[in-house]
């Protein structure tokens, strides 16, 4: 029923958008009817046009949350595990992530290229702090009397890490990841705005340069499916992982 509940008002926004369009209201340059975006989206992927910028920037995309769900998850780990590097290094890395990711972004060019691999670095970079604060956050919180129960038992800190912590910090650390794997699409962006050859964030600056708006409308759409292909995917591999809170939100509604 909820899925026709959108279905419905998404047809409906459609149907409002393509009339304002048809009826002259705002120009074509500016805001192009729903149908002439999606034959330009037709136009890009049968005529194959799309295909290399999408691969390009899906695999950035993959291949930056991969690297930073996995730079943040260590350091977090470390941050949390040892005070002396929250006391001294977490204000420099906290520093570090105010800086914006476009500001630098020519610098990781001059520095990796204007391949794939500078494209790569910015998107982890910029999935690296929400992972790392989720990570921070879940084994600061993890329960004191599981923990005094796990030490009274005589578990190694190696044990109390791998059979609590982590597993206590999963709902927190998805959290996490579901922020980053949007923020990966957006950091692949930056990278192929700031110099690129291929991907999406280069056709849209082609087509903004040929004032062809349908067919960056179109673009702007392809991203949007990826970004949400890769949360939902993170959401999914959460929600199988993380079954116990699933089903302890669901007692709580039976009840």
């Amino acid at each position: 029923m909820e899925k026709i509940k959108h279905a419905v008002l998404f047809i409906l926004l459609a149907a409002l958008w393509e009339g304002v369009a048809r009826a002259g209201f705002v120009p074509e340059f500016v805001l192009p009817a729903p149908s002439a975006i999606a034959l330009r989206l037709y136009d890009l992927f049968s005529s194959g046009d799309i295909w290399p910028h999408l691969q390009a920037t899906t695999i950035a995309v993959l291949s930056g949350f991969a690297l930073g769900v996995g730079a943040g998850f260590f350091f977090g780990v470390l941050v949390a595990m040892m005070p002396a590097i929250e006391k001294y290094a977490y204000p420099y890395i906290v520093a570090f992530q105010t800086v914006p990711k476009i500001a630098i972004a020519p610098l990781f060019l001059i520095w990796f290229g204007y391949g794939i691999m500078s494209k790569v670095v910015i998107a982890a970079l910029v999935c690296f702090f929400p992972v790392l604060v989720a990570v921070m956050s879940a084994f600061h919180t993890t329960d004191s009397d599981q923990l005094n129960m796990m030490h009274a038992f005589g578990a190694s800190r190696w044990q109390i890490f791998k059979e609590l912590r982590v597993w206590a910090a999963l709902p927190t650390i998805f959290a996490g990841l579901e922020v980053s794997a949007v923020f990966a699409v957006i950091g692949a962006l930056v990278g192929e705005f700031v110099g690129a050859h291929v991907g999406l964030g280069y056709l849209i600056t082609a087509l903004n340069f040929n004032i062809d708006v349908p067919g960056v409308f179109a673009v702007l759409i392809v991203l949007s499916v990826l970004g949400t292909i890769l949360h939902a995917i993170v959401r999914t591999i959460g929600r199988r992982l993380v079954f116990w809170i699933r089903s302890d939100r669901v007692a709580v509604v039976g009840s």
